[in-house]
């Protein structure tokens, strides 16, 4: 009998603490994330400034990584952020390693047949930047020349369009630092870069000067992305996490923090 008792003991213990090790397992918050206990993994790039990079102090940073944050409070749920590079991050998500993308990612016509985006949390476009001490000043000079541009990118998209028109070759980087690097040193006339990204690289030094927008062709919102079809709880609480950071002011502050001249 005290054997029986014991065991019953020890078996309703063990229940117990399960069911306690469950409940502590998620970040509060009555969402589908938080209840399961799920650790979303988003994907992400590496250096995108100013929607992420790496600062000073060796943190990563940036408009995407603080609105990731404050949305995940808002509706609490917790994720991992892994800072692969764009490419990296899409073929990431694709291949069911990672449950979402923010990267500056455009949302696109093409891009919607495969993934679904959550409402838009910036808006961009795309320029043509030039070394500042360079004399390009249109398309026009780009005849036989080669320019740079990011691999997967509106930009790189861009690029596309118009060099059989305008008779350049393109090469293409994985990162913009590298691409900037190449115009800079004179191996690229140009390069193709969202707007904000360049405008934000110029002001921290980068050696280059914008010669040519395109707000009408390439101008598209960025969005985070899920695979199409899954993951429908994340997007959900995104949006709705969006909105909040919208309304009570934290997504202007996010903003300005990396935008705003010092």
């Amino acid at each position: 009998m005290k054997k029986l008792m014991s065991m019953t003991l020890i078996a309703a213990m063990t229940m117990s603490l399960a069911a306690c090790g469950s409940s502590s397992s998620g970040d509060g918050g009555e969402d589908a994330g938080a209840s399961s206990g799920k650790k979303y993994i988003v994907a992400t790039d590496t250096v995108f400034a100013p929607f992420e990079f790496t600062d000073e102090s060796n943190q990563f940073v940036g408009i995407d990584v603080d609105i990731l944050a404050a949305v995940a409070a808002d509706q609490g749920f917790e994720y991992e952020l892994q800072p692969l590079g764009f490419d990296a991050a899409v073929a990431s998500l694709e291949s069911g390693q990672s449950d979402a993308v923010i990267a500056g990612m455009s949302i696109t016509e093409e891009r919607q047949q495969k993934y679904d985006f959550s409402d838009a949390y910036f808006d961009s476009y795309v320029c043509m930047a030039v070394a500042e001490d360079g004399d390009i000043k249109s398309y026009d000079d780009l005849k036989g020349k080669t320019i740079a541009a990011k691999t997967g990118t509106q930009g790189s998209l861009c690029a596309e369009s118009l060099k059989g028109k305008y008779g350049f070759d393109v090469q293409y980087f994985d990162e913009s630092s590298l691409m900037y690097q190449d115009v800079v040193t004179g191996n690229s006339l140009a390069c193709f870069e969202d707007q904000p990204v360049m405008a934000y690289g110029i002001s921290q030094g980068n050696g280059l000067k914008i010669v040519t927008e395109e707000k009408e062709n390439f101008s598209t919102p960025y969005g985070f992305a899920v695979m199409k079809g899954e993951n429908a709880e994340l997007l959900e609480m995104f949006n709705a996490g969006l909105a909040n950071i919208i309304e009570n002011g934290t997504y202007d502050e996010i903003v300005a923090k990396y935008t705003s001249a010092e």
